[in-house]
């Protein structure tokens, strides 16, 4: 299989292996051209059994930027898993191919098992309500650009805390970090599952859980919103009748910090109204940006170049 390194996991990087992929793509911004063909005639495959628009062009331009090249499908009926094949059978196929994977599937674990078989390394790009782990290094690298630090500051995580990957990943790295108070906003019915609050407890982090946005917005250095995803309930009422529960709108930063950073991992429903994009507080389109870089890093690192 090779001795290669994988990222199925946030917590497969060390704290001192996001701080170094953070200084790459800190670099990067600075200086894009001395990266411009760094993968000149490496190849990535990006294996999407289940539709990302945002990650696929994220890691498709993080790999043409690094002046490679790019396969792969999008969807799986699209790809030979319609007909039957097995998840190992196309790592294994992939492999062959390119250089680097890069996979999402619906099912959890699906990466972790892609990633025994393959001979390339292999980057997590989502799997189901388990892992993101690239989504939780473009947090802590928009973190990074906004606070200069990644620990010293309260952060509000707010929307579904109950499925939410992303709040659970970048709660695990965030956890690395010193001095951060923590603020989970959420209905009772979608709220941080017990199994992270004991890792809180165990962490001997400050924390709280408020049923109201507006309740806590004042005191937070850090706004993480997630959407309530439909796909995730069991019953159309529950989602209909929380969906609009925790929506954040411009005249609720009335009381907000001057410097608070709202960050979103995207898609967004209507989490965020509209004119909140306007309000230089928003960071989220500047967080997808970032996206592109610290994948950018990631590459360069997994395919050993940097």
């Amino acid at each position: 299989m090779g001795d290669h390194r994988n990222l199925i996991n946030i917590t497969d990087l060390s704290a001192a292996e996001i701080d170094h992929l953070i200084e790459i793509a800190d670099d990067i911004i600075a200086d894009p051209v001395k990266y411009q063909d760094m993968c000149a005639h490496k190849k990535l495959a990006t294996l999407f059994f289940e539709p990302s628009t945002r990650t696929r062009l994220s890691f498709t331009a993080a790999m043409m930027e690094l002046g490679g090249n790019v396969l792969g499908f999008d969807q799986a009926s699209s790809s030979s898993t319609s007909k039957g094949e097995s998840v190992a059978d196309t790592i294994i196929m992939a492999s062959c191919y390119a250089d680097i994977i890069a996979m999402r599937h619906p099912k959890e674990g699906a990466p972790f098992v892609g990633a025994q078989y393959a001979s390339v390394p292999v980057i997590n790009a989502g799997d189901g309500g388990h892992f993101h782990p690239t989504q939780t290094l473009t947090d802590l690298m928009t973190i990074h650009r906004k606070k200069g630090r990644l620990g010293g500051y309260t952060i509000g995580m707010c929307g579904d805390l109950k499925f939410g990957r992303t709040v659970h990943s970048l709660i695990n790295a965030l956890l690395r970090y010193d001095d951060i108070k923590y603020v989970m906003i959420s209905p009772e019915e979608l709220e941080l599952p017990d199994y992270i609050k004991d890792t809180l407890d165990e962490a001997g982090v400050e924390w709280k859980e408020v049923r109201s946005l507006d309740e806590a917005i004042p005191e937070l250095d850090i706004l993480y919103m997630t959407r309530v995803q439909r796909e995730r309930f069991f019953n159309e009422e529950d989602y209909i009748r929380l969906k609009d529960s925790f929506i954040l709108r411009r005249e609720m930063l009335d009381p907000a910090k001057e410097d608070l950073a709202i960050l979103h991992p995207l898609p967004r429903v209507n989490e965020i109204a509209k004119d909140v994009d306007d309000d230089p507080r928003a960071c989220y389109f500047y967080q997808a940006l970032m996206g592109k870089y610290i994948r950018m890093a990631l590459i360069l690192y997994l395919l050993g170049l940097k």
